[in-house]
Formats: C-alpha cells, sequence, structure tokens
C-alpha cells in the first residue's frame, strides 16, 4: 500500500527520470538485477525507482550518471528536481525559495528546526508522525531535509538566524544519544559566522509579555529584495508576501529576538543542556 500511494504522489521529474532510466536500461539489454549490480544496488531498488515508489537518491543518481548517464549530465541535472519532489507538498514553494535566500530568520517554539536538524533526530522525527509513514517515505524525507542544509556553507553566503524556544531543547526526541548529539550540533552551528542562534528562556514572559506565544515564525530575504514570511501550522502552509503583514511578522520577530538570551548566553545553555545526563 505504501509503495502504491508512493507512486501515485511521485513528482514530474521522478516520473520523468525513472521513464529515462527504464528506457536506457532495456537499451542497453540489462535486466533490473542486472542494473542494479553496476550500480551497487539490488534490483528491487531499481524497481522501486523506476515505476516511482521510491525516488531516486542522491547516490542513486550519481551512479545512474556514471553507468547509464555516460557523461550527458542528465541525471545529474536531475539531482536538485528529484529531492524537491521528495518535499511534502505544502513545502515545495518554500524549499525553492529557501535555496535562493540571502537572510533567513526563524523562530521555532516545539522542535528544533528542520534546517538545523541532525539526521537521526529528523528520522526519529519523521518516523513518529501520524498517521505513520513508510520507512521508505520517512528516508525520502530525511534525505531531502539533509540536503537543505547546504544553506549553511553555500556562496554566496547567506545570513541564517534561529530563536529557539527553550522547550525545544528540554522535549527528547529519540534516544538521550540522538538529543545530545543534535544540541552539540546547534552549538556547532552556532560557530559559523554566518549563523546567530539565540534561545528564548522559558521565563521570558515573566513580565507579563512573551513576543513568542503566538507560534513559530520564518522571514525570508530573497536576491531580489523580495520579502516573505512563511507559517506551517498542522502540515499546512502559509506564504505571505502582502508587505503591511510581513512589516508586522518582523516587527514581532524583533520583539522575540529582544526577549532571547544572547548568542553567547544560548550556546553556554545549550551546551550544558548537551553536557547533562539526561
Amino acid at each position: 500500500m505504501a509503495r502504491s500511494e508512493n507512486k501515485e504522489s511521485a513528482g514530474t521529474t521522478t516520473r520523468y527520470v525513472a521513464r529515462i532510466a527504464r528506457n536506457l536500461r532495456k537499451q542497453k539489454g540489462w535486466s533490473q538485477e542486472e542494473l542494479g549490480g553496476r550500480l551497487g544496488f539490488t534490483g528491487s531498488a531499481v524497481s522501486a525507482m523506476e515505476t516511482g515508489s521510491q525516488p531516486a537518491s542522491d547516490q542513486m543518481l550519481e551512479a545512474l550518471e556514471r553507468v547509464l548517464g555516460e557523461g550527458s549530465g542528465i541525471f545529474e541535472e536531475a539531482r536538485e528536481f528529484v529531492r524537491m519532489d521528495k518535499y511534502p507538498a505544502q513545502f515545495k514553494d518554500f524549499a525553492a525559495l529557501e535555496q535562493r535566500v540571502v537572510a533567513i530568520f526563524i523562530y521555532e517554539t516545539h522542535l528544533v528546526n528542520g534546517l538545523f536538524q541532525t539526521e537521526d533526530y529528523a528520522h526519529a522525527l519523521i518516523n513518529g508522525g501520524f498517521p505513520p509513514p513508510s520507512e521508505e517515505r520517512v528516508q525520502g524525507l530525511v534525505d531531502a531535509r539533509m540536503a537543505r542544509q547546504g544553506l549553511f556553507s553555500r556562496q554566496p553566503t547567506a545570513l541564517i538566524e534561529l530563536i529557539l524556544d527553550e522547550s525545544a531543547l528540554l522535549r527528547q526526541i529519540g534516544s538521550t544519544s540522538i538529543m545530545r548529539k543534535q544540541l552539540r550540533r546547534l552549538a556547532e552551528l552556532a560557530r559559523l559566522r554566518n549563523v546567530t542562534v539565540q534561545v528564548l528562556p522559558l521565563n521570558a514572559g515573566s513580565r507579563g509579555e512573551c513576543a513568542g506565544a503566538r507560534g513559530s515564525i520564518t522571514l525570508i530575504e530573497t536576491p531580489d529584495d523580495d520579502r516573505f514570511v512563511y507559517l506551517e501550522p498542522q502540515d499546512e502552509s502559509l506564504l505571505i508576501k502582502e508587505a503591511a503583514k510581513v512589516r508586522t511578522y518582523a516587527q514581532r520577530y524583533a520583539r522575540i529576538r529582544a526577549q532571547a538570551l544572547s548568542p553567547a548566553e544560548s550556546v553556554a545553555l545549550i551546551e550544558g543542556l548537551a553536557g547533562e545526563d539526561r
């Protein structure tokens, strides 16, 4: 059932790549098992790719380029677009914008933001979702999420800012080891010159105001000087570009930042939590 559902939801690029791979394989007179052996994958993995039930991974596309593409670049060029097919439908428009941003400002309430997640944390989080996803779907989403992290080292450099509610640091996702590694990864990323990580403490509302009470916010700026707000409540998505609304969210974000711990204090808190026997 899971594979049937995946096939029905396969994106245009995924289906196109599958058709090209199947046609080139047949031209060479190879079975799926033979192609799999040359690629370093099983015949069933080739079958899943060709039927669209499992989009090709980056590793498979690299192997397909070597074995079937023969230097044409057809599978290499498809990597970015196949990756986009793996994202949930409501996230695809934002994912395309995210890769182009010159600046991104994130406030996250309950969980570590996907851009900052370790692979193990992402797997535990996605695998624990409801309705329960298939393992193939989980791995596809994890792979796509990890690929987004190229933004940290992309040229030209993007300015990346994350404010995490302290509760996200205290909420254990997966094992103690997974959570500790996630916290250490946050501290590591916070030391990049283009990255700032801050924590909104649990007592932020002790003076009667908690600017982050209305939920998560993501603001982005593009090379064209466009500014957007992205919201994602309960697996739905809302991309806002109306200037007056964007300005309101930007002002709210500024208040959240003002109530957060300083970057140095935040990293110290994260490292302290990572060092605890939790």
